[in-house]
């Protein structure tokens, strides 16, 4: 035959399949071992640059509603950002211990909306008063849904959920933690094309081609590609506002597109240190908790899935139970702290600063406490923080793009743990990706063309419930597998090791595994007095 004949036979070690990891291997810095101090700074600040996102665009959506202009916008990202950095310092050493950023939520965004459009708000002429009275109401509503998140946390009723939950069931929930977001990703993108794709485009060069072919001593392109690609299209964006580009263009398109439309760099102070109860004492309406306690909850489901995926990426191992209930509990506390100070939002996992870790490389929790450092500083410091704030949101869009895809693979890679020639495997992680999709789907379409959700009593409370519930795509994924999951097929002996569960018996309880205790411990020798189970 031509060609110089048949290819060599694969090798024997070619024919295995790549070997189940508990720990994510290739990762430069894992949670316990800190970069050098200058690194460690950059990579603090970039989490800071990236949690910005998330910060100014909840904020942006909620205040113009509630009667507020663009002092009121500043002072509220300012407020969320403070709260926001003692969430991530208290997470960091007193909750999961993982380098988790604590920001905003967006699952909270439905039911807030809820309270500002509520009727005993709508005779209120003065748009200041409003904003006043529809904050206070928000705070109300936060403080009491709090405690089911605190409840959960720290009653150990949360430890006793997570004990069930198997690589199978965790796969769709950490999967949708991150592709649920897609809304959030091109969609923004395409707001300002002109200035996302480039950003998109650039990250993809810097943190994927760059490292290999530019061999330098440290793996600069890929940690820091953010900082480099941010720069860049920051000053594209400032050279088309300056230069007119956007003079006669569409409002709309001038919001989204200039660097000087925020509106935040002249309604921030100078300096303004956030403090509890600074709009005044909070209302409360029976109702409005009782939903805002729902979103609370689907907040919880959520971080749950996220806590796991910065676990994995920051090589660290599956947190044990009762170390996730801990930091649910924490989070609980974070959001009370954030009603407190009035953010009119709630706290959850930043989802898209887990996949920083992955871009980086870097899981050390040390980065993600001088982040918290960053925030709590820019904070108060009103008009500094406010020219990053001011970044055009279509650049954060394209940040989303990476970060969340890389958020839903890592759910996928827990499938390595379990049987996939398995029909039940199939089965179970086909139908409740499917359905954590198709659910909310027909929950949003129908609320975009009606005006209300599918379920529409006369109780708005209920409705806000019920709605908010299944228009979560990770809770919903998470509901049919872990259902299906803990139901289907039990007296089969096979299933056990299908579904991967045996994989995670020496992470079910904190002292089974040495490791647990390296990477989960109190600080300050507090195991003493606040055991871990």
């Amino acid at each position: 035959m031509a060609g110089g004949g048949a290819a060599p036979p694969p090798k024997q070690e070619e024919m295995h399949p790549h070997p189940v990891k508990d720990q994510l291997p290739s990762v430069s810095y894992c949670i316990t071992s800190p970069p050098p101090w200058p690194e460690a700074i950059i990579l603090g600040f970039q989490h800071f640059i990236v949690m910005l996102g998330t910060s100014v665009l909840i904020p942006s959506a909620l205040v113009p509603q509630m009667g507020g202009g663009n002092g009121e916008k500043a002072r509220v990202i300012q407020t969320l950002l403070f709260v926001a950095g003692i969430n991530t310092l208290c997470q960091s050493f007193f909750g999961t211990r993982l380098p988790a950023v604590m920001g905003g939520s967006y699952t909270v965004v439905a039911p807030t909306i809820s309270i500002i459009l509520a009727s005993r708000y709508s005779n209120e002429t003065d748009p200041h008063q409003k904003f006043l009275r529809t904050m206070r109401g928000t705070q109300g509503a936060f403080i009491i849904a709090s405690t089911i998140q605190i409840i959960l946390g720290f009653s150990g009723l949360w430890r006793n959920v997570v004990r069930l939950l198997s690589p199978l069931s965790a796969a769709p929930l950490i999967a949708l933690a991150g592709f649920g977001l897609y809304e959030l990703g091109f969609p923004g993108v395409a707001k300002c094309v002109e200035i996302g794709l480039p950003e998109i485009i650039l990250l993809l060069i810097f943190s994927q081609y760059l490292p290999h072919v530019i061999h330098v001593a440290k793996p600069v392109f890929n940690q820091f590609s953010v900082i480099f690609t941010i720069a860049i299209v920051w000053l594209y964006a400032y050279i088309l506002t300056v230069s007119g580009a956007y003079n006669k263009a569409p409002m709309k398109t001038q919001v989204h597109c200039r660097v000087d439309r925020s509106g935040l760099i002249g309604g921030a102070s100078w300096i303004s240190v956030p403090y509890p109860f600074q709009w005044g004492a909070p209302t409360f309406d029976a109702g409005e908790c009782f939903a805002m306690m729902m979103a609370s909850f689907v907040a919880l489901v959520e971080s749950t899935g996220t806590f796991i995926a910065v676990s994995r990426y920051a090589s660290a191992t599956m947190i044990p139970p009762s170390i996730l209930g801990r930091g649910i509990g924490w989070q609980g506390i974070g959001t009370l702290l954030g009603a407190f100070f009035g953010t009119a939002n709630g706290t959850a996992v930043s989802v898209e600063n887990a996949g920083l870790l992955a871009l980086t490389h870097v899981g050390s929790r040390r980065v993600v406490q001088i982040s918290a450092g960053f925030m709590i500083f820019f904070s108060v410091l009103g008009k500094f923080g406010a020219i990053f704030a001011s970044i055009p949101l279509p650049i954060f869009a394209a940040l989303y793009c990476i970060f969340f895809a890389y958020v839903g693979a890592c759910g996928l890679s827990f499938l390595q743990f379990c049987n996939l020639n398995s029909f039940r495997t199939k089965f179970i992680v086909g139908f409740s990706i499917f359905m954590g999709l198709s659910v909310p789907q027909y929950f949003n379409e129908y609320t975009s063309v009606a005006g209300y959700g599918p379920v529409h009593t006369g109780a708005r409370w209920f409705n806000d419930m019920v709605n908010v519930l299944f228009s979560s795509k990770p809770f919903v994924a998470v509901l049919v597998a872990y259902f299906l999951d803990n139901t289907m097929h039990m007296r089969d002996s096979a299933v056990r090791r299908d579904r991967g569960y045996h994989w995670w018996d020496k992470f079910r309880s904190f002292k089974t595994d040495t490791r647990s205790e390296e990477f989960y411990s109190l600080p300050f020798n507090l195991n003493k007095f606040f055991p871990s189970v």
